[in-house]
């Protein structure tokens, strides 16, 4: 299977797959293909867990209850995927012991083998307080996997025991090795006037993280005013 992304503010993913070769996505995610693809849609595709749980799991990290897999059948074939906003496209080999957590747009599509979870939290607190923006997804598993992240996306690399503390929404990926806490925004007067809500990510080190410049919720409070309104 080859891959390469097209563009630059919001790139495409073009995967050149050989007869047998499968990718499986979330239900609604492809952009277009050619007629050597076949789809198969279930709660299960692409090796997914199934059942009731799984399906949830997944809707609650911000997923899809089905899941589509894409086969090439009799010859090559091309199956494309386009980000949800300007940003970036991130190829990612995911190897066993090897996880990550992506926030809950992120997730792209990737091969059998990959395991695409919701990602529990380290704190009750982070679930229950933090609003969708602690909601991650989790990748685990063997295989290639495609990340989308949204704007411009910076690196760090944490040393063990380093913490950043970031606006949930601008938290794009870490290793599994990061520590994921959530700390409160300190004083009263930051918390309630500060514009940045009451509670902040805490990434621990060691691991890699990645932080996306962009939200979705930046992005909709942005352009709520020029919405059109209900006279």
């Amino acid at each position: 299977m080859e891959s390469r992304i097209v563009g630059t503010v919001m790139p495409v993913l073009e995967l050149t797959m050989q007869p047998n070769e499968k990718v499986f996505a979330e239900s609604g995610q492809m952009a277009w293909m050619s007629m050597a693809l076949q789809m198969q849609t279930s709660t299960s595709a692409g090796g997914q867990q199934g059942g009731l749980f799984g399906a949830l799991g997944r809707a609650i990290a911000g997923g899809t209850l089905f899941m589509t897999e894409y086969s090439a059948v009799g010859r090559q074939g091309l199956l494309a995927f386009s980000v949800k906003l300007p940003g970036q496209i991130l190829p990612m080999e995911i190897a066993p012991g090897q996880g990550y957590m992506c926030h809950r747009h992120g997730f792209m599509c990737a091969t059998p083998g990959v395991q695409f979870t919701v990602g529990f939290q380290q704190r009750l607190g982070a679930g229950i307080f933090g609003g969708t923006g602690f909601t991650m997804q989790r990748l685990q598993g063997q295989g290639q996997a495609w990340v989308e992240l949204h704007g411009e996306v910076v690196v760090y690399d944490l040393e063990p025991g380093n913490t950043l503390r970031v606006h949930p929404g601008h938290v794009g990926m870490f290793q599994e090795s990061v520590g994921f806490n959530i700390v409160s925004v300190p004083g009263i007067q930051n918390a309630f006037f500060g514009g940045s809500g009451l509670f902040f990510a805490a990434l621990t080190g060691p691991g890699r993280v990645w932080l996306q410049s962009m939200s979705m919720q930046h992005l909709a409070h942005a352009i709520q005013e020029y919405l059109p309104k209900a006279s």
